[in-house]
């Protein structure tokens, strides 16, 4: 039985089917009443999707992507305009058809990255694909673009790992493009080497989704769209705190910090994280170059430059997909199939002492499990969601990630 559930085939099978059927249950259930929701034509179960879909025809229409209309969605959209375009393929079909291909998209860029994941076992990505599971189910149910974020910072990371600058700025740019945070991956570029060289295709990819929308704007909208775009984003950073950091210190101490002044203590613990490993690495005589967490290093001493071993890269890797989510002050329950990611690559590093195992299943438990009527709708009320126990795990987590970036000296 152990075999079936690392049968790559089962894998994909669950996966692909979870997106049938979510799309399908989204589609049947139709229209809600349009009286709850500010009287804006109704919402269906599938809303995020046509709020995705509706900008890329306000966008090539000339209208203001980021503004409502009365026979629009109910929410604003709040990405990029190239992600408006990007969303063009998708528009263009019947509703059920885009959102099951969108769904798809979600499922299976995530899936394919997980099984490609390098220095992991069969075994440990298996273990990951059925961790994140139902997480993404959750994401899905909103037709939301969290499982697609997530499987391009991992896809990211597996360019990085293979040497390929060029890919791994285009995954990151694509995924900045999509939800600003995914730029955070970009981080990782310096424990890699030409990490200049990865500036240098960054910043091209960077220009060419800023200036993509020119294929169906003129150069003078589609400044006028930036400047809207810039605008809601300035309001909306004081609307929520989210699942977040700073939801935790809000609910749990009654400490309400600026914002902006958590995320940047947050950023700079983690840059202070990204840089302590290299150069730990560098002046320690018995720092191993070890590719991969099962390997032994048979070098020499030496007090010369060496890489990050595996394990600090994926801890690396883990810190910053838990990070974007925790320090995020619009998270929400959907967002953190990203973090799950993060928690299941930690727990691939991790030693697996039985602090870490009682931990990681308590993280399954309260990120994963307490949405779902497992967990009785008092207790989700009256409990999980005013505490934000959602983030918690995930917030604890992150912090033993960096605890462990700083303070372990070599990895053997």
């Amino acid at each position: 039985m152990q075999h079936f559930w690392k049968d790559t085939r089962v894998i994909w099978a669950a996966y692909i089917a979870a997106a049938v059927l979510i799309s399908f249950q989204k589609i049947t259930q139709g229209f809600f009443d349009g009286s709850l929701f500010y009287d804006w034509g109704g919402r269906t179960a599938y809303e995020n999707y046509r709020i995705f879909k509706s900008a890329f025809f306000y966008l090539t229409e000339g209208q203001n992507p980021y503004s409502g209309y009365s026979n629009g969605p109910w929410d604003l959209f709040k990405y990029s305009p190239a992600f408006a375009l990007m969303m063009g393929p998708f528009a263009l079909l019947p509703d059920w058809l885009g959102l099951l291909f969108w769904n798809l998209l979600n499922a299976l860029v995530l899936l394919a990255a997980i099984l490609k994941m390098p220095v992991l076992t069969s075994g440990q990505r298996a273990f990951m694909a059925w961790f994140v599971f139902i997480e993404l189910i959750t994401s899905m149910q909103s037709s939301q673009s969290n499982g697609l974020t997530a499987g391009l910072m991992l896809w990211a990371f597996i360019a990085f790992e293979r040497g390929k600058n060029w890919q791994a700025a285009g995954y990151v740019a694509v995924s900045a493009f999509i939800k600003i945070f995914g730029i955070f991956s970009a981080i990782l570029a310096l424990l890699y080497p030409k990490w200049l060289k990865f500036s240098f295709w960054l910043t091209a990819w960077a220009v060419f989704f800023t200036l993509i929308p020119l294929l169906v704007i003129t150069p003078s909208h589609l400044w006028q769209v930036y400047e809207w775009w810039w605008e809601l984003l300035r309001e909306d950073h004081e609307a929520s705190i989210g699942l977040s950091v700073q939801g935790w210190l809000q609910t749990w101490l009654g400490w309400m910090p600026s914002k902006m002044g958590v995320t940047l203590a947050g950023l700079a613990v983690f840059l202070l994280s990204i840089f302590a490993v290299p150069a730990r690495r560098r002046w320690s005589k018995d720092a191993p170059t070890n590719l991969s967490p099962t390997e032994a290093s048979a070098d020499k001493p030496s007090i010369t430059h060496r890489p990050p071993s595996a394990v600090h890269r994926l801890l690396a890797c883990a810190s910053v997909l838990i990070w974007v989510v925790i320090f995020n002050h619009k998270a929400e329950s959907p967002t953190f199939v990203i973090a799950m990611c993060g928690t299941a690559l930690w727990w691939c590093a991790s030693e697996q002492k039985w602090w870490e195992k009682a931990l990681i299943w308590v993280a399954f438990a309260l990120v994963s499990l307490s949405p779902t009527d497992i967990f009785p709708a008092d207790v989700r009320r009256g409990i999980i969601q005013p505490y934000v126990l959602k983030a918690v795990p995930c917030i604890i987590i992150w912090g033993i990630i960096t605890w462990r970036m700083f303070h372990t000296p070599k990895i053997s």
